[in-house]
């Protein structure tokens, strides 16, 4: 844990947040189009979710395709037996959030956490009741959440309960609910509706004197046809959504029998934006939320919600976006607060680098995977077990790998285009910087790449990011190094791409400054300039046959560096090649 907030210190003390009001003062309230707290001060929430926890999407896990967590389950199961299983179960809910992530939020500059809970840890589902049409409670959910609560307080964060998972399932996109698609959905069941109104009601009770619970988010992300279910499966062109609406009213009528102070927030059919036929609001203390993935940042991309917000009066909230480059987070960042906007991103951790944490996988583990995704035979149990219980104990913040520019790119760089150093970068006498170690900042400011996002929704041939989905999430493409254990180097350099490094010389004099680069087909060319002064440039040379992908050095010779902090360029004026180091050491003193 100590090494941990020495990371989480030294990247606040780099940071130059843009000041904020939104640490919780008191119940949050609608006022007009504002959400306000006690003191009537606009609060513009900044927030992430705690995907994975509650509700594993199998995509969080690596298991593609059809992964809800009830099939995952299901195939661990087979592997080492329901008892071990459900340790499993323990052990990931014990590790994967902890005080020390809230602790870490606030720090970050974060004033709100949304929870997705899966409605499994509250209540049983309609078909293991012992009594049909009862309620059973269990209070490994509210134990849950209470804890999750007491850590919020501490740090004057405000929660935001998301019902991700409802009874049934509530749309046909199947892993977001953890939905079984042979039984009958939320939409198809008056059980699974009574039993989904029972739980907001059971929630309201325990929370409605609650301040530090920011609001209600009763149903996450519904995607159901209702009137065209062969050609709208995702209720995308809804024209109505009479049983969203009507759902929607009932669980706001059982809450405010108990509870008559938080914010309730709805979601539109279609992943959360088509409000066809549900609006105008039925409460005075109601807020609008929207979810945001693939498209471009612009005002177009989010009029359809500002008409809303205007012509109903109503708050709006980005209540779920992320999944990106750190490229597409800064520009959407900027675009939301713009508007006054408040948002949740998407999620904390999972296994993957895009997020501000990242759970490390292991070999065992993965076999386990395969299996279940029915790409590889069936681990033993004693591999399986350890596999799984190695990435539960990997699930906690302690041995969570911190992606520091994912968070810079969120908290900071919205708001500033100056750039920090990634590492310290001292030379003394010798030295290396590894390629991928380029400053933090935004795009222009640290770094140029050619292809830097995924705007996949508004245009399929708009993707981009870092195609290594490794180290870093930035444009820079980066791979790991298979020849050696947790090294990573630049790949598919385009021509004009640039990457731009502070470094801090320790002893000026003349230096040697050598390139450890990988040929590609074609010529490639280096250009460095220093302080903005051009340096030299090295000429990659095409690969032959023999040596293809093998690393060369390529040298400058006699540069003059200053005592002190100096920031050095490198920009491919022809691509094609991969970059790793950059070396230097002092010529001998004549």
């Amino acid at each position: 844990m100590k090494l941990f907030k020495s990371v989480t210190l030294l990247l606040l003390s780099s940071m130059s947040l843009k000041p904020l009001q939104g640490w919780s003062q008191g119940f949050l309230a609608t006022q007009g189009s504002k959400i306000v707290n006690e003191k009537g001060e606009n609060v513009l929430l900044r927030g992430i979710g705690l995907g994975g926890w509650m509700l594993q999407e199998g995509y969080m896990l690596s298991v593609n395709g059809e992964g809800q967590q009830h099939k995952i389950r299901a195939g661990i199961e087979r592997l080492i037996g329901p008892e071990k299983t459900q340790e499993f179960y323990d052990a990931w809910l014990d590790n994967h959030t902890t005080k020390a992530d809230i602790d870490s939020l606030k720090a970050w500059g974060f004033n709100s956490v949304r929870l997705p809970m899966h409605f499994n840890l509250y209540t049983l589902p309609v078909d293991k009741e012992p009594v049909a049409g009862q309620n059973t409670w269990l209070e490994k959910g509210f134990t849950l959440t209470d804890s999750l609560l007491s850590w919020c307080k501490a740090n004057h964060m405000y929660l935001i309960l998301d019902l991700h998972a409802a009874p049934g399932g509530q749309g046909n996109d199947l892993n977001i609910s953890d939905r079984d698609g042979a039984k009958p959905s939320l939409w198809e069941s008056e059980p699974d509706r009574l039993k989904t109104v029972a739980l907001w009601k059971k929630l309201a009770e325990r929370y409605r004197n609650e301040p530090y619970i920011g609001a209600y988010d009763i149903l996450n992300e519904p995607n159901y046809g209702f009137e065209d279910p062969d050609s709208d499966k995702n209720g995308l062109k809804e024209q109505n959504n009479v049983p969203l609406k009507k759902l929607m009213q009932d669980i706001t009528r059982a809450i405010r029998s108990v509870d008559d102070r938080h914010i309730i927030i709805i979601e539109g059919n279609g992943w959360g934006n088509n409000y066809n036929g549900i609006l105008p609001p039925w409460d005075k203390n109601m807020v609008l939320s929207f979810h945001k993935y693939w498209n471009l940042n612009d005002t177009k991309s989010i009029q359809h919600i500002l008409n809303f917000r205007q012509q109903y009066n109503i708050p709006v909230w980005l209540g779920e976006t992320g999944e990106n480059s750190n490229v597409w987070f800064t520009e959407a960042i900027r675009l939301f607060e713009k508007n006054n906007i408040g948002w949740s991103w998407w999620p904390l951790k999972k296994l993957g680098a895009n997020n501000p944490l990242e759970i490390r996988a292991n070999d065992n583990y993965m076999r386990v995977i395969n299996y279940i995704s029915g790409k590889g035979s069936a681990p033993s149990a004693d591999v399986a077990y350890e596999g799984l219980m190695e990435v539960a104990r990997s699930a906690n913040i302690n041995h969570n790998v911190l992606h520091r520019d994912v968070i810079d790119a969120m908290i900071r760089q919205p708001f500033s285009d100056k750039t920090l150093p990634f590492k310290a970068n001292n030379i003394n006498n010798k030295g290396e910087i590894k390629a991928v170690d380029y400053d933090l900042g935004a795009l222009r400011a640290a770094y140029f790449d050619t292809d830097t996002a995924n705007y996949r929704t508004s245009n399929p041939t708009w993707t981009g990011g870092n195609r290594g989905r490794t180290y870093r999430n930035d444009g820079i493409d980066i791979v790991a190094d298979s020849a050696e254990r947790d090294t990573y180097y630049v790949t598919d350099i385009a021509t004009g791409e640039w990457m731009k490094y502070t470094v801090s010389v320790l002893l000026k004099g003349k230096y040697s400054i050598s390139f450890i680069a990988a040929p590609g087909k074609t010529p490639g060319k280096l250009a460095l300039s220093i302080d903005g002064k051009p340096i030299g440039k090295v000429t990659v040379i095409p690969a032959k046959e023999n040596t293809n992908g093998a690393w060369q050095t390529y040298t400058l010779n006699n540069i003059p560096l200053k005592n002190g902090r100096q920031t050095l360029r490198l920009s491919a004026e022809s691509g094609g090649f991969d970059l790793k180091a950059i070396r230097f050491e002092k010529s001998p003193v004549p």
